[in-house]
């Protein structure tokens, strides 16, 4: 059986708020822009996602999410995707998803699929314009890199079936789904039952818990709405093999001790089931 802490990672958003001082008042595009112009410049990069990569090893994580704000198809140059590599290497971290917005034309989609290849990362954890505007192009980039994309429910996905109609035929297994939690239960949907209703196009799973539907105030597990150990059972159960994200991006205080506690969590229910 195959080590828990092998399945678990470090959702690189949970540092949304951490460029404005875990003080943020005006949103997730505030946090956003912050930390693309904290990121982007290259004389400065190495330090800051070095920073970064020892943050996430300090939890006690080796697997990551690669959130677009900490290195952007949009600006990351050669000399940027080379350093990233290096220093992932250097501390021994893997990058399991992208997870972001990943444009909206095909020279965005591929910019943001180029990135994924380049750094041997073949799962796509979030959403991309082109695929309402021209499907079989998506499907077909998506195939040329060797990338999944797992459209991640957010506010307009209420139900599994509003995520199954996006989903379609599916792509050849290329277009399923990124389960967020966190927004199902937000829109008053239960998690287990999307898993239940998703599974044969799960790509990857977000596992986040919030305080109460109808709001998206994340929380540790244990303190919010959503019953995340029934959800890594029913995924066990289901014979779900993949990676769980941890993902929890309070607005006004730093994750890292929630993220340690929830690590440990994860890591029991793991392996009891």
């Amino acid at each position: 059986m195959e080590d828990p802490q092998k399945r678990i990672s470090f959702m690189g958003a949970n540092y949304v708020a951490q460029q404005v001082g875990y003080h943020m008042t005006q949103g997730w595009g505030e946090g956003d822009s912050s930390t693309n112009a904290y990121f982007r410049p290259i004389e400065t990069f190495a330090q800051r996602f070095e920073a970064l990569l020892l943050a996430i090893r300090g939890m006690g994580f080796s697997l990551m999410d690669l959130w677009m704000a900490q290195l952007n198809w949009s600006w990351a140059t050669p000399e940027h995707v080379t350093i990233a590599r290096d220093l992932l290497q250097r501390y021994d971290v893997r990058i399991v998803s992208l997870a972001g917005y990943f444009g909206a034309t095909r020279r965005e989609f591929e910019a943001a699929c180029s990135l994924a290849r380049n750094l041997d990362v073949s799962i796509l954890g979030g959403s991309t314009g082109l695929l309402a505007d021209d499907r079989a192009l998506t499907v077909a980039i998506l195939k040329q890199y060797g990338v999944r994309l797992g459209i991640e429910n957010h506010p307009a996905e209420k139900t599994a079936q509003d995520m199954l109609d996006l989903i379609g035929d599916g792509g050849d297994g290329f277009i399923g789904t990124a389960v967020d939690t966190g927004w199902y239960a937000t829109n008053g949907y239960d998690a287990v039952r999307a898993f239940e209703e998703l599974y044969p196009h799960l790509i990857y799973v977000h596992l986040k818990d919030v305080l109460a539907p109808g709001a998206h105030d994340t929380c540790r597990y244990g303190q919010g709405c959503v019953d995340i150990p029934k959800c890594v059972e029913t995924l066990e159960r289901l014979g779900y093999q993949g990676i769980y994200s941890i993902e929890h991006e309070p607005e006004q205080f730093d994750p890292t001790e929630d993220c340690i506690a929830m690590r440990e969590m994860l890591l029991k229910w793991l392996t009891q089931a």
